[in-house]
């Protein structure tokens, strides 16, 4: 178990996605590990066979101790990579050279007729043992596992030969589609508990597309609410099975408490009983606002591959506030305030079973097309499960949207230990007296809440007034980069 941070000294093993004797590929994901903070893949250090596991599901195990055995193939590890070790920046070890040496410089004997059948068999001994990767590239591209030379030890058919068959045309004897069902059902037997892993281009793909896609309701017959203009892009939430411990003859079933769920417990708890919140809110008049984006939106989504959401013009307002008034960048420390010199804007981003904060790190020093893909980026992390701590920590504000599902007016809790939280409301149109004439406007909340030990109403007042002023001043000349 490896120290995935300072402060963690155990992780529970959630699943294991391999099983014993299964093979493993180097850096290949070998569990799913949770911790109080963020769930992660565990990879392999090594690549072998995996001979036993030493930590079950839902076992916590402290840093430092053995969760399972593997069983290494040194040789194959220098011989499965086109070109060596050297090719993938690996340092073989001087043994291993010698006997690579001893191997090329040896001099070929014609075996007699007793030996030959032995030395055929030792030379292929390994020929019918593939590895998941190597059936899985098979399958892709339809290639005959029987019909390739293995250019690994004792024969084995390697990544490489595939591929370079592959290249080749399928040279070596393309599969009908019964025969090439075959490798992808051998590598969904070696690995039944673990499903294979998309290309970064389709997961990339698949994102955009999922996250472009407004969730329809499940009864065409049912009328959602659709006046606040953030609801036109509701966020993909994930559907989770959830695993309950029924309890015989009661109405009722019992869920157990995540390490995760856990520390966000803990966290509220301690916020709510050791910071005196406070809050305040302010209505803004976001129409410029609403009129840019409407006309950059498209142009943006062709150029860049993301949507252009209301979130980074907040973060950016925000942001501008902040640098006029560092305090609310600040946390309380008993005897002194620490005003952090960093901005790094943290996300309130909801999934269906917890809420996680990613942070964006200097957020001041991106423009408003950074922004964009950093929270495309954080936002798709949190909701698929692949965030990693360091995007969890060093937060110093946070911002929050609550208007992606409707709501216009909500008081959040401070992301301990940090001085405020900002919240973004549904984008409304309402009637607005201007200059005693009456106009319909898109209108939003922010909503502040503040600690009260280290801010008062004043300062967060005029913080607020300078964030409005920003998000007021956005205009049809506003430049994204």
């Amino acid at each position: 178990m490896p120290k995935l941070a300072e402060s963690l000294e155990t992780a529970t093993v959630d699943r294991w996605l391999k099983k014993p004797g299964d093979y493993v590929e180097m850096y290949e994901p070998l569990c799913e590990l949770i911790t109080e903070k963020v769930s992660a893949e565990l990879p392999s250090t090594a690549r072998g066979v995996l001979v036993k596991v030493l930590a079950g599901d839902g076992e916590t195990v402290n840093v430092g101790s053995a969760i399972c055995l593997i069983e290494e193939e040194e040789a194959d590890a220098y011989a499965e990579i086109p070109g060596g070790a050297l090719a993938a920046g690996l340092q073989p070890t001087d043994e291993a050279v010698r006997a690579a040496e001893r191997e090329a410089n040896a001099v070929p004997t014609a075996p007699g007729p007793a030996s030959a059948p032995a030395a055929a068999a030792a030379g292929q001994e390994m020929r019918q043992r593939y590895s998941p990767a190597v059936l899985k590239l098979a399958a892709e591209h339809g290639i005959d596992l029987a019909r390739l030379a293995g250019s690994g030890m004792g024969g084995r058919i390697t990544r490489a030969d595939v591929l370079a068959a592959a290249a080749a045309g399928g040279s070596a004897g393309a599969q009908p589609k019964a025969a090439a069902a075959a490798p992808a059902a051998a590598v969904q037997q070696a690995a039944p508990q673990a499903a294979p892993a998309p290309s970064a281009a389709t997961a990339s793909a698949s994102a955009a597309s999922s996250s472009s896609k407004p969730i329809e309701p499940m009864d065409p017959r049912v009328q959602v609410r659709s006046g606040g203009l953030h609801l036109s892009e509701s966020p993909r939430i994930p559907t989770i099975e959830i695993e309950g411990h029924e309890v015989p003859g009661r109405g009722e079933y019992f869920i157990d408490v995540t390490p995760i769920r856990n520390t966000i417990a803990t966290r509220m708890r301690q916020s709510v009983t050791e910071i005196p919140h406070a809050w305040t809110m302010i209505e803004v008049d976001v129409t410029n606002l609403v009129v840019l984006r409407s006309k950059l939106k498209d142009e943006f989504k062709r150029t860049e591959g993301i949507n252009l959401t209301y979130m980074p013009f907040l973060v950016k307002a925000a942001v501008g506030a902040i640098k006029d008034y560092p305090i609310m960048n600040s946390v309380w420390a008993t005897d002194k305030i620490i005003v952090k010199r960093d901005i790094n804007m943290a996300l309130a981003v909801g999934t269906e079973d917890s809420v996680v904060t990613p942070v964006i790190k200097n957020a001041d020093q991106k423009n408003i097309a950074g922004i964009a893909h950093e929270i495309d980026d954080l936002a798709n992390r949190a909701r698929h499960g692949k965030l990693k701590l360091e995007h969890m920590q060093g937060g110093t504000f946070t911002v929050n949207n609550t208007g992606s599902f409707g709501s216009i007016l909500s008081q959040p809790i401070i992301n301990y230990p940090q001085a405020a939280i900002l919240t973004f409301e549904s984008i409304v149109k309402r009637p607005v007296v201007i200059n005693d004439m009456i106009g319909v406007r898109s209108m939003v909340n922010l909503c502040l809440s503040l600690d009260h030990r280290i801010l008062d109403g004043v300062i967060c007042g005029r913080f607020l007034q300078r964030v409005k002023e920003n998000l007021e001043s956005y205009s049809l000349d506003t430049k994204l980069y």
